[in-house]
């Protein structure tokens, strides 16, 4: 019985557990029905806008983007715009997880999606969506795939294109600046990825420029910690490309294929692009970071990249900025001044591309700065080149000076060649002015009125500015046109200029005569009269001529006689090689065809016949070459001025000579003596007259054309002035020496007349005759008178003030040696320990000089 209960209840015991296993199973799939039925509730309860979001992905990424949802989507988002902030925000939430999950295809997807709805959407409620947007893509460019990096740039390329209604005052874009520039230094392995990244790089640059240019907040990427990121990033990827422009035509643009395919194209593009867009404000900000990039890289030799950027800047920028530019490459230059001499060359090479673009266009308040500057490096680069010969040692230090010294002289060839340039593209009234500013710059010797220090320069470097400055002023004098010679050569200008025509350099002499004739050739016939010679027909060199106009007329009756000093003194120098000759020889052609009317031709004619006789006469002992040399130069000049002049009878005379001369003495003409192997004579005092011109011959000749030929017997004399002095030369004009003998205590008063003259009964005869003395009295006397009536008055003029200064000098020199503080008798005070003692001096020991004692 107990069996049959055991049994019986384990029965029922199982028939329970089957029963309650039974109905939680019931239970439990009623609780998946519910559970089911409750999805599908939350799910049709979900927002629209997630379940179209949702739906444009597919199950299989590969598939790509559901174009029919995403059509739903972009009616959705179009015609609810204030939804586009939510659809923006999910969106970056989805693409966010994906970026994580590395599912590179969902990403893909999602980005084209807000690209559609970008490009959709144009309304005042896309700012939020924006803010997403602009997530989405920082997200992409910080992950480390170039592939999502890449798909990022592009997509904010689109959005840099899209024109906004209303400005936003709150966004920015530091970071896209940061990592783009980043991008466009990517370093990776493969070159193809790296070359694809930086391309995806300077695109994003690119369109963060257009981003905010367009923007009203602008002024926000001009500011110089974006500069400093953009400008080098853009140069960085630029230093490949190859210089094919050439100086006279802006860099050519390139092709749209070269823009996407090469990073150098497109890098320059961009440059391009930001440097237009650039105003008066942020000129300054875009070109400073190319500096820091230059100097960080030493591409300031060779500089042909550096010359390349700089002409990218000033073709790219508005014209009314190049001086902005110029500017801070004269900034740049002064704080660089210390650097090797050929860096400082790249630079100056630098600036002479930017002033030759620039000086077509507007120039701005820049002129004398930039000449100020360049005469000042001028000026150091000498300084530096004479210190380096003064503290050259042998061995090799002595190879590294001369090494350094030839350096120095590429730096000054650049900076004349910049001055050159620059100031023949400047207008007239400029250039008068950078003329006078050089010419005040140029040391003369016993002078002060140069405003350049030369204090350190000693006497070899202030030659070396001297000829410096005056090829300076030859670059900027080249091509100047002037109306009238007065306006080419006023009177400030004039002196300062013929002043170093008497410095004992012969190239300094030939600087100036060379300025002379850029200044006076306006009608271009120098290069007509190149060379000395004897020119058998003038007509054949087709001169250009004009009449002589009232203001040359007078110019040369005020300043003519200097010019003709100038002329004879350059002659007699002892230094004078054949170009100095040649353009001597120029300088009266010039003066002939330009300034020349019947008084000035005159003048000239007496000018070559003085010079003929001192090559004779020899006071000044010159070599037989060059007396040789000024004979050779009057023969060329007469022969000239005859033809100009077109007087039969003057011409036949000079061709007379000249014949003569060929046969007889060859090397009185240009063609022989200027010859490297020419036979010299041992003296010139036994030649024939007829080897000579004459006066007499040339009066007559003229006098029967209607020429006033009573001056042509008054023989030319240059005036004398304080010129010759300061240019160091000795005075054409024989002084008496004045000398006044000082006694000493120690020598006896009565030895003073040991040193005088005997006086004999011969001695004291000549003296009483004076039949001899009133002959040459009255010689003197007709002299003097026809002088007076035949000179012209600025030569009489000029022969007073001589002979005035000549006394003014004389009487300085005895009062300086006879005007002594004389002894008083009443004694000299004297300070003996600390006392005051007065010690007397009579009067019978105090000595006189001989003019104070009668």
């Amino acid at each position: 019985m107990h069996l049959t209960l055991n049994g019986s209840h384990s029965c029922w015991a199982e028939k329970m557990k089957y029963k309650v296993f039974k109905s939680a199973i019931v239970n439990s799939w009623d609780f998946i029905n519910f559970v089911e039925g409750v999805c599908c509730c939350c799910s049709a309860l979900r927002p629209r806008y997630k379940r179209l979001v949702d739906n444009i992905f597919p199950e299989d990424p590969k598939d790509g983007l559901v174009k029919a949802d995403m059509e739903k989507l972009t009616f959705y988002a179009v015609s609810a715009p204030e939804k586009l902030d939510r659809i923006g925000s999910y969106l970056a939430e989805r693409l966010s997880r994906d970026v994580v999950r590395h599912r590179s295809g969902y990403v893909l997807i999602a980005m084209e999606a807000l690209d559609q709805l970008l490009m959709a959407c144009h309304s005042q409620s896309i700012k939020p969506f924006v803010e997403s947007f602009l997530h989405m893509v920082a997200k992409l460019l910080e992950s480390g795939e170039p592939k999502l990096q890449v798909l990022g740039t592009n997509s904010f390329v689109k959005f840099a294109n899209i024109e906004e209604d209303t400005p936003s005052y709150h966004r920015r874009y530091d970071f896209f600046v940061s990592r783009f520039s980043a991008m466009c230094h990517s370093c990776h392995s493969d070159p193809e990825i790296r070359t694809e990244i930086r391309i995806a790089g300077i695109r994003g640059i690119q369109g963060v420029v257009r981003k905010t240019v367009n923007d009203e907040l602008r002024a926000t990427i001009w500011e110089p910690q974006h500069m400093d990121k953009i400008v080098p990033s853009l140069l960085f990827n630029m230093q490949k490309i190859e210089e094919v422009d050439s100086r006279i035509g802006p860099p050519p643009s390139p092709s749209a294929a070269d823009k996407e395919e090469n990073p150098a194209v497109l890098a320059e593009n961009c440059f391009r692009e930001l440097l237009g867009r650039a105003t008066f404000g942020n000129m300054n900000n875009a070109v400073r970071p190319v500096f820091a990039h230059l100097d960080h890289h030493k591409l300031w030799d060779p500089n042909e990249f550096a010359v390349h950027c700089f002409k990218i800047i000033m073709y790219s920028i508005q014209a009314q900025y190049s001086h902005h530019v110029i500017q801070e490459i004269l900034g740049h230059l002064d704080a660089r001044k210390k650097d090797s001499p050929r860096v400082r060359a790249g630079i100056i090479q630098v600036l002479l591309e930017a002033v030759a673009i620039a000086a077509k266009g507007s120039i701005g308040p820049t002129v004398l700065e930039v000449f100020n500057t360049l005469l000042k490096h001028l000026r150091l680069s000498v300084e530096f080149e004479a210190n380096d010969l003064q503290g050259g040692s042998v061995g090799s230090a002595n190879l590294n000076t001369s090494t350094k010294d030839n350096d120095e002289k590429i730096v000054q060839n650049a900076i004349i060649q910049t001055i050159g340039f620059f100031g023949s593209n400047l207008p007239d009234y400029q250039r008068s002015e950078i003329m006078m500013f050089i010419m005040g710059k140029v040391p003369v010797f016993g002078t002060s009125t140069h405003t350049l220090d030369i204090s350190q320069l000693g006497d070899l470097g202030t030659r070396r500015i001297q000829i410096m400055l005056l090829r300076s002023l030859l670059m900027v004098t080249s091509g100047y046109k002037a109306k009238t010679i007065v306006t080419a050569l006023p009177g400030s200008f004039l002196d300062p200029l013929l002043s170093p025509s008497l410095m004992e350099d012969y190239e300094l002499r030939q600087l100036v005569l060379e300025v002379m004739h850029n200044l006076m050739d306006r009608h271009d016939n120098r290069a007509k009269l190149r060379g000395i010679r004897i020119i058998p027909d003038v007509a054949d060199l087709k001169i250009k001529r004009e009449k002589i106009c009232r203001q040359d007329t007078s110019f040369m009756k005020k300043n003519g006689q200097q010019l003709y000093r100038h002329i004879y003194l350059g002659c007699k120098e002892e230094d004078n090689v054949q170009k100095n000759y040649e353009l001597l020889y120029t300088s009266l052609a010039l003066i002939t065809i330009e300034l020349a009317n019947e008084e000035v031709v005159i003048d000239l004619i007496r000018l070559a016949i003085a010079l003929q006789d001192s090559a004779i006469i020899n006071e000044d002992n010159l070599s037989m070459f060059h007396r040789c040399g000024i004979m050779a130069l009057v023969a060329a000049y007469l022969n000239f001025v005859s033809q100009m002049i077109a007087v039969p009878a003057f011409c036949q005379h000079v061709s007379k000579v000249i014949e003569i001369r060929t046969m007889e003495a060859p090397y009185f003409l240009p063609e022989h003596i200027f010859r490297e192997k020419c036979m010299l004579p041992k003296s010139l005092e036994k030649h024939d007259k007829s080897l000579c011109f004459l006066t007499n011959k040339i009066a007559e000749s003229l006098g029967g054309s209607g020429y006033s030929v009573e001056r042509l017997s008054v023989p030319y004399v240059p005036q004398v002035t304080d010129e010759d002095r300061l240019s160091r030369r000795k005075s054409i004009v024989d002084t008496v020496s004045i000398q006044v003998d000082i006694l000493p205590n120690s020598i006896p008063s009565d030895d003073v007349v040991s040193n005088t003259e005997e006086i004999t009964f011969e001695a004291l005869k000549k003296a009483i005759d004076t039949s001899g003395m009133e002959e040459q009295e009255k010689e003197k006397r007709r002299l003097v008178i026809e002088k007076f009536q035949k000179a012209p008055f600025e030569e009489i003029a000029a022969q007073c003030e001589s002979k005035a200064n000549l006394l003014h000098d004389r009487l300085a020199q005895i009062l300086e040696l006879t005007i002594r503080p004389p002894p008083s008798p009443s004694g000299t005070l004297t300070i003996t320990s600390g006392h005051a003692q007065y010690q007397s001096v009579p009067v019978y020991e105090m000595k006189f000089p001989d003019l104070c004692v009668y």
